[in-house]
């Protein structure tokens, strides 16, 4: 024989299980397409990010994507140049990288001896920017540059355009190293016989860009992996602008340290800092 008491349990027990369910359902919705926690795994962005960081993204603000699809929300704010944000590296989409926006689609962009210039406007360094490394002179070649036989280095870079969309692009022999993979990654098929350059196999002496791009560098000049060495983010790839560090310790710490150490390693002090 089922009680009063009994038949009141197991409502109390449904509502409490729907209600986890609720609320598991809003958090992932939020995780999604409004805020996500992310890592600072290296120092490329130090001193403004350190590793060890863990930092809330606004994932709306440029567009959040819908989850197996190609598609976006619309966007609240464009990227501007000196936002930190968060976005898949091109080159390989499982990794998510985060670096300080210096100029958007269309700027003209160039370093000369490590002064940055935007449409040919001296941009400051960042207040916690660094450089920790040699100064590489005008005319030193660095064969990991981008783009390939540039002539271009860390420190003197320089002046290209960042591709916007609709922007028609010159193919040739001397424009492929630095559009082949742009040009690739919009879905399109390039070769190149006899000096002639082909798109899906027409020949080609133009191309018009079919999306917006970015060009990304890391606070920690000197020690980042960054868009002087692999290219334009293109705007499919964009994430999220970083918001604030809500956590931060000393990831470089013994996971068999003793607990009085690790409690130490914990940066108070970061916790809460707004990212800029």
């Amino acid at each position: 024989m089922t009680t009063a008491t009994d038949g009141q349990r197991k409502k109390h027990s449904r509502e409490w299980f729907e209600a986890l369910i609720i609320a598991a359902i809003l958090a992932s919705l939020l995780r999604v397409f409004v805020v996500e926690s992310y890592r600072i795994p290296t120092g490329s962005m130090e001193k403004t990010l350190m590793a060890g960081d863990f930092i809330f993204v606004n994932k709306f603000v440029y567009g959040a994507k819908v989850p197996f699809t190609d598609l976006s929300l619309p966007a609240v704010e464009k990227v501007s140049r000196g936002d930190i944000f968060v976005f898949r590296y091109p080159h390989d989409r499982s990794l998510n990288y985060i670096k300080r926006c210096v100029a958007t689609s269309g700027d003209t962009l160039e370093i000369r001896n490590r002064r940055l210039f935007v449409n040919g406007t001296e941009e400051p360094l960042p207040p916690h920017g660094q450089f920790i490394g040699r100064r590489m002179p005008a005319g030193e070649t660095d064969p990991m540059i981008f783009p390939k036989f540039s002539g271009f280095n860390k420190d003197n870079y320089g002046p290209i355009r960042i591709p916007h969309k609709g922007d028609v692009l010159r193919l040739d022999e001397s424009t492929l190293p630095m559009y082949a993979w742009l040009i690739a990654d919009e879905g399109h098929r390039l070769e190149m016989r006899a000096g002639e350059v082909f798109v899906d196999g027409v020949p080609a002496t133009s191309y018009t860009v079919g999306d917006d791009y970015y060009f990304a560098m890391g606070d920690n000049r000197d020690n980042s992996l960054d868009s002087r060495f692999w290219g334009f983010v293109p705007s499919k790839d964009l994430l999220g602008r970083a918001l604030l560090v809500y956590w931060s310790w000393n990831p470089d710490l013994s996971l068999f340290a003793d607990p009085l150490d690790k409690l130490g390693s914990i940066r108070w002090q970061r916790s809460g800092l707004l990212v800029h």
